[in-house]
Parts: structure tokens; C-alpha cells; sequence
């Protein structure tokens, strides 16, 4: 148990790293869609179909929309009514007709007789129906008429009033004209009650293999409703269907996109790898841009293209270095690709811009590309898009104006990407471009007071960030954070100045009045102060690692070789000379304490030519590889002869030594 637990302890970082890599593949799977349908959501009438045709793999029935339900329910709510016709005695009704001329009584009883036999009718306040047709019950037969066919009892009565001469006459007949053709109601409701209350939900059947929607289609209304059919019925199948396999190949997946990362780490970015909290930052930046796709697609898979993709490279770059970025990148886009229609549209435009973000901002050295990067990036996203529409015959798509919409979202959130660099900088202690140029910058707080306080150790770091800088272009590196590193690593001598002979003008070394061992340990000492000094003005943890490494674990060789001449014969004890370290541990730490030796040495030249520099470079780095001072640093010997030449070129413009050429 003991030994599993020191295993345990020992591969912490590792087991940490797993648990980030396992986290990562759990939280993706569980964000990505388990269903095909929800990429045929959000469709609407009038919008352009720019993805392949859709092609039924199954027999279904289209659904009637709610208003067409509802339509339907009025209707039949708007069913024919039943009328029934009554026959009236004449005599009866017209008793007083007898007192008038047998001649003008007959042409009245012919007159009601033809309105009768034809029909009159009156609306009913309680009729509902629409009555632009009748059925009318006449001795147990039934028949369908227009009731434009028949007179209303006003129609009658103006026609019975238009026939009869007599004013008095006229209107006794007009007061007893009654309507023959009467609502039934009772007959109505009961017919009606029989009929069923819902209709057939479905309206018509698509049949396996045939097509719903074509490229460049402008979908119909009738479309959409086919389609809201086809995803209702594959949010069916898919319930049938397991869910097992589909999760399986979704951790497949993930597990190759994101460990094809972490091995990327593993083998060629080795110092990134080492670092839990840059390796946490990576994952974390996948795990953000995936949450926020996911969210977006839930909504609108059309504004998945304003998810900001674009500031992934700019947040690995500013941190790390442009391949870390762009193949961040890729493994994101991969991932997100799962949310979207057109997975190929996608990666494609993605990519585009991408890489084209990531060269707008290969050198970060100030703010205002930040806003040439926003405005880079939209340009490549519209001209990615016109080019895949283009080649694809969808010209309708490239004439949409609201189809740039996203692409403008997501370049301008670009634009934030300078608070969230300081956010990171702050969480997980990373220190970005911007931040290296402020520091640089000579009228800082501590640089002033250094170039005040120790203007020769000042010069000094001024020649050392100049050396430092041009090694590191050439074999590669930070050149920038070299530079800040180089500017700041001798803050500790403004401790005790007079005891560094850069500082000594004139003037008698304090260094005799002391013992080798005193004078070494203040000169040891300037490392140590100048960590203090510089956690108290609070500079990065970056900076002040080129402070703690510039002489590594080397000796005070001057004050070591004098005190082994005092005590000749006696065993001496080399770590009381010794830099505390550690040693340097990146090509960056590495270069500085090479041009630090150089620098300072080559102070101490009597002669200043060719051979006299070409012998102090090559005698300085090798002692301090000798001693062992490069073995954790990413440096190869090809690397360091790169920087000796630049050094002795260097050394020999800045104390004007012309090169011999052979006569």
C-alpha cells in the first residue's frame, strides 16, 4: 500500500493530467448532440436551404398545423342547418280578404301563393350557422337549396307591396305575411352532436426515398411543416433506436481529438506539458469554447458561426507560441463541428479564419492589432463564405445579408480579447507580450530607479538584453521576454553598488577592506536581494526566474581563486562561493546567463581585439558548460555555437573591432 502510495506521489503530475484529459472527454461527450433532428430546427419560411438535400429514410405523415386544426374545427362547427317548410290554410290567414273584389282577392291569393311555394324565411337570433346553404324538410323529404333561392320576409314583403294598389289593403296583408320556411333546431343540434368533435390530425404521407427539401430551395410554408413532421418523426426513431452505440463513438471521438492534443504536448511542447496550470489553461480554453457552441446550438445552429472561435488563437498565441495555437484551434473546430449541418462549411470557413487570426497576430508587440486582427478576422470569414458558395453553385446565400451577421458577432468579439488576456494573466500567473513591453518600457518605476540609483549596472543590462535579444532570434525563443528578463536580473545590486566594478568609477575596490568569503557573499547576496526585490514590486514569476538563474550554480571564481592562494593546502569548501541557483532551465534563462558572462567578462579585456573576444566567449560558455549549468535547458551544442558567433559579432561592433581578412 505504501509503495502505491509513493508511486502515486511521485507521478502526481501525471495522474493530474489524466484527470484533466478524462474530465475534458466526459464534459464533451456529455455537450455533444445525441440526436441528428435538432439540426432541423430553427427553419423557417423564406429562409435559403444551403445544405444537401434531404431525402426521407422513412415513410411519415405530415401533421396539420394548429391553424389548420383550428380552421377545421370551426368548420365544422359551420355545419348545414335543417330547415322545415310549413304549409298555411290561405283562407285561415286572410279571413278579411273576403270583403275585397273577387278580382283583386284572387291576384293577392296568387301572389302569397307563389311566395309560399317558392319560401319565405327569417333569420333566428339563435342561428350560429353559416346559412349560404339550407337543407329544407318539406312532408319527411329533405332537400339541399340556396337560400338565395328563396325570399326573405322582407324580399317578400316588398314584392307583395309593390303589387298591391290599395295603401290599407297593402298593409293588412304585409301584417299577416309570416314566414313558411322555419329553423329546426332541435333536428340541427342533433345531427350535429353525431358528427365526430376532432378531424384527422395528418394531411398527407411522404414516402420513404422521396425529397423534402433541395439545395437552394427557399423554403415554403408547406416545406416547413414537412420538415417539423420529419424531426418530430426522427426524434421517434432515435428514441428507439439505443443510445449506447451512439456514446461510444462520441468517446471515441473525443478521446482521439483531445489526446491527439495532450500527446502533441507531450512530444513537442515539453516545457507546456511539464506545467499543470498551462496544460489546466488549454483544456479549459476547449472546454469554454464547447460549452458556449453548445449553448448557442440549443438556440440557433445558424449563430453557431458567432460563437467567437477566433479568439482561441489569439489567448494560446499571446501565452505560448503560434503552432500551440493553431493546432489548439484545430482540435476545437473538430470538436464543434459535431453541433452543425454542413460539418465540412464549417470547419472550412473556421479554418480559414482561423489561420488567418493566427497570422494577424504573430507579432502582439502592440494593443491597436488587436483591432487590425477583429477587422482581418471578418474579412476572412465573408471571403471564405462568398468561396465556398461560390464553388457550391448557392449564390443566394452570399446575396443574404443576414447570413454576415455572425461572422460580424464573432469578429468583434475578438475585440475582448485584451481584458481576457489580463483575466488569465491573473489566474494562472502567465505573463503575455503586453505585459513583457510595459515592463520593458525604460520609464518604469523600478528601471528609472535603476538607471538612477546604478547607471553602470544599468548600461550593463542594456548591453546584455541587446546580446541576449539577437541570440534568441536566431535560434528561437521569446526574444521579448529574454529582453525584460535581462533588464531586470541585476535589480538586486542596487543593495550594495559600490561592491560591482561596473559601478566603481575611479575609486578604491571596498572589496580590499574585506575577506574573500565576505566579498563573495555580498556578491552572492545580489541574487537573493534582487528576488525580493522584485516580488515586492511584484513582477512576474517569469521575470524574476531569469534573476534566480543568471549565474545558475557557478562560484565567485575571482574571490575563489583568492582565497585557495590564502589558504593553500587546507580543505576549502567550494559552496560557501557558490551561487544558491538554480540552474537555467529554458533556451530563454539559458541564453541571458551566456550573454551575462560575456558581457561582464569582456569589461575586463586589456586588448579589444578579434582574437582576444573569440577567446573570452568560447572560455566563458564552455565553463559554464563544464559545470554542468545547461543540462535542463532545451539547448542544443548547435544552438550555442548559433550564439557564440553572435556574440563575438556583437562584441566586436560594440567596441568597433574591424574583422581581419587575410592578405
Amino acid at each position: 500500500m505504501n509503495n502505491l502510495f509513493t508511486k502515486i506521489r511521485d507521478k502526481h503530475a501525471l495522474w493530474y493530467k489524466g484527470i484533466v484529459f478524462l474530465f475534458s472527454i466526459l464534459f464533451c461527450v456529455f455537450l455533444l448532440p445525441k440526436h441528428q433532428s435538432v439540426q432541423l430546427t430553427h427553419i423557417k419560411p423564406g429562409d435559403v436551404w444551403l445544405n444537401d438535400d434531404i431525402i426521407s429514410s422513412f415513410d411519415f405523415l405530415v401533421k396539420k398545423t394548429y391553424t389548420e386544426l383550428a380552421l377545421e374545427k370551426k368548420e365544422s362547427k359551420n355545419q348545414i342547418p335543417y330547415f322545415k317548410k310549413i304549409h298555411f290554410q290561405f283562407d285561415k290567414q286572410f279571413t278579411d280578404l273576403k270583403l275585397l273584389e273577387t278580382e283583386e282577392a284572387n291576384n293577392i291569393k296568387i301572389y302569397i301563393d307563389s311566395i309560399y311555394k317558392v319560401g319565405v324565411y327569417t333569420s333566428t337570433p339563435q342561428l350560429t350557422y353559416q346559412d349560404s346553404v339550407i337543407y329544407l324538410v318539406d312532408n319527411n323529404e329533405v332537400s339541399l337549396i340556396k337560400k338565395q333561392n328563396l325570399f326573405s320576409i322582407n324580399n317578400a314583403k316588398q314584392f307583395l307591396q309593390s303589387r298591391i294598389k290599395s295603401p290599407q289593403t297593402a298593409k293588412y296583408i304585409l301584417s299577416k305575411l309570416k314566414p313558411n320556411i322555419i329553423f329546426d333546431e332541435q333536428l340541427s343540434n342533433e345531427l350535429f352532436k353525431e358528427q365526430p368533435e376532432s378531424t384527422n390530425i395528418y394531411k398527407s404521407k411522404i414516402e420513404k426515398g422521396e425529397p423534402i427539401i433541395r439545395k437552394n430551395d427557399v423554403v415554403t410554408q408547406e416545406q416547413s411543416n414537412i420538415l417539423d413532421s420529419y424531426n418530430i418523426e426522427l426524434i421517434e426513431q432515435e428514441k428507439q433506436i439505443s443510445i449506447f452505440s451512439l456514446i461510444i463513438g462520441q468517446l471515441m471521438a473525443c478521446s482521439l481529438i483531445l489526446g491527439i492534443m495532450m500527446l502533441f504536448l507531450a512530444f513537442f511542447r515539453k516545457t507546456i506539458f511539464s506545467q499543470n496550470t498551462q496544460v489546466t489553461f488549454i483544456f479549459l480554453i476547449i472546454l469554454l469554447i464547447i460549452l458556449t457552441t453548445s449553448t448557442v446550438a440549443k438556440y440557433n445552429t445558424k449563430y453557431i458561426y458567432a460563437v467567437p472561435f477566433c479568439l482561441v488563437p489569439i489567448l494560446i498565441r499571446v501565452f505560448f507560441d503560434s503552432r500551440t495555437s493553431l493546432f489548439n484551434f484545430l482540435n476545437i473546430i473538430l470538436l464543434c463541428a459535431f453541433f452543425t449541418q454542413d460539418k465540412f462549411e464549417f470547419v472550412f470557413i473556421q479554418l480559414i479564419a482561423g489561420i488567418g487570426t493566427i497570422f494577424s497576430v504573430a507579432d502582439m508587440g502592440k494593443r491597436s492589432k488587436l483591432f487590425l486582427s477583429a477587422l482581418l478576422t471578418f474579412v476572412f470569414y465573408v471571403l471564405s463564405f462568398i468561396a465556398y458558395h461560390l464553388i457550391n453553385n448557392t449564390a443566394q446565400a452570399i446575396s443574404t445579408i443576414d447570413n454576415y451577421i455572425p461572422f460580424l458577432i464573432s469578429s468583434v468579439c475578438v475585440l475582448f480579447s485584451f481584458p481576457l488576456i489580463y483575466i488569465f494573466e491573473k489566474l494562472f500567473g502567465f505573463i503575455s507580450d503586453f505585459t513583457l513591453l510595459e515592463l520593458c518600457d525604460l520609464n518604469s518605476p523600478l528601471l528609472r530607479q535603476l538607471s538612477q540609483k546604478i547607471p553602470g549596472t544599468f548600461q550593463h543590462s542594456l548591453q546584455v538584453a541587446n546580446l541576449a535579444e539577437e541570440a534568441c532570434y536566431k535560434i528561437g525563443g521569446n526574444p521579448l521576454l529574454v529582453r525584460t528578463g535581462a533588464m531586470y536580473h541585476d535589480i538586486g545590486k542596487m543593495n550594495n553598488p559600490r561592491f560591482f566594478t561596473e559601478n566603481q568609477v575611479g575609486e578604491v575596490s571596498p572589496h580590499e577592506d574585506l575577506s574573500s568569503e565576505e566579498s563573495a557573499q555580498i556578491i552572492i547576496d545580489h541574487v537573493i536581494k534582487g528576488v525580493e526585490i522584485a516580488k515586492e514590486n511584484k513582477l512576474p514569476e517569469a521575470v524574476i526566474d531569469f534573476i534566480r538563474t543568471h549565474h545558475g550554480t557557478t562560484t565567485t571564481r575571482f574571490f575563489l581563486h583568492n582565497y585557495k592562494k590564502e589558504h593553500e593546502g587546507e580543505i576549502i569548501n567550494e559552496e560557501l562561493f557558490r551561487y544558491p541557483g538554480p540552474i537555467p532551465f529554458s533556451k530563454e534563462t539559458a541564453i541571458l546567463m551566456m550573454a551575462d558572462g560575456v558581457e561582464a567578462s569582456s569589461r575586463s579585456l586589456k586588448k579589444y581585439d578579434a582574437i582576444a573576444i573569440d577567446e573570452l566567449v568560447d572560455k566563458i560558455i564552455n565553463h559554464q558548460i563544464n559545470e554542468n549549468q545547461f543540462m535542463n535547458a532545451d539547448i542544443t551544442f548547435r544552438d550555442i555555437n548559433q550564439i557564440k558567433k553572435i556574440f563575438k559579432k556583437r562584441l566586436m561592433n560594440i567596441y568597433h573591432i574591424r574583422i581581419e581578412y587575410p592578405r
